[in-house]
């Protein structure tokens, strides 16, 4: 079994500085050190490790945004607590980070119907990006929920859609396609809803109706 030590030793020898500078064009800039490993090779170095939790959690904790992702792919959602999710969401400064925890790890906790209540109306970009996230990553990979958890998230979804932030208001658009993509039901109640967050006065709002409706139109035509 390898240490974490070890694991970002390996990490390191993989550094690519051309691929870090590509990374930070497409706004991955962490705080701490980013190597450029590409995503396919921390997948497999991910599976490797697969529920490994006390590794999962000294990876997280080297600051390294490669060791992250690979802690956050590898980690088991059944080992992860409430404390560790609001540790590593604060921790998690750019999309990519914030992205791996919800969408692989966190949306398969207990605690994720109330922490993607809890985010979406917290201030911090990333945090409220990581609630909408995690709606994304329930209604894609959570079959067991009923209806009623997605449509109680629309009223948080029309409540942040008037936030400009460009990562904000993709994870908004994100949570409110991936919910309408659910089953049919879903997507009616969807479509409506973008309707409604299309008559708001702001230009986020608008955007993010936009797509919605772009997409799940386009699938309700296909489907018929």
């Amino acid at each position: 079994m390898q240490t974490s030590a070890e694991i970002l030793a390996h990490l390191r020898t993989l550094a690519s500085p051309r691929d870090a500078e590509g990374q930070r064009r497409f706004g991955i800039t962490p705080r701490g050190e980013l190597l450029g490993v590409r995503a396919p090779v921390l997948r497999a170095l991910a599976r490797a490790h697969r529920r490994e939790h006390e590794l999962a959690l000294e990876l997280w904790e080297t600051g390294v945004h490669e060791a992250r992702i690979v802690a956050a792919l590898a980690d088991d959602p059944k080992a992860v607590t409430r404390s560790q999710m609001e540790r590593w969401v604060r921790d998690s400064d750019n999309w990519a980070a914030t992205d791996a925890c919800c969408c692989v790890l966190f949306d398969r906790t207990p605690f994720a119907i109330e922490k993607a209540k809890a985010w979406s109306g917290r201030r911090a970009e990333f945090v409220r990006r990581a609630g909408f996230v995690l709606m994304a990553g329930m209604a894609v990979h959570r079959k067991e929920l009923p209806d009623e958890v997605f449509v109680g998230f629309f009223p948080l979804i029309r409540r942040e859609a008037v936030d400009g932030r460009n990562f904000v208001k993709k994870a908004v658009n994100w949570a409110l396609r991936q919910i309408g993509k659910r089953n049919p039901r879903l997507r009616v109640l969807a479509i409506a809803e973008a309707e409604e967050i299309h008559r708001l006065d702001s230009p986020s709002a608008r955007w993010i109706a936009a797509g919605a409706l772009r997409e799940l139109r386009r699938a309700k035509s296909e489907r018929q």
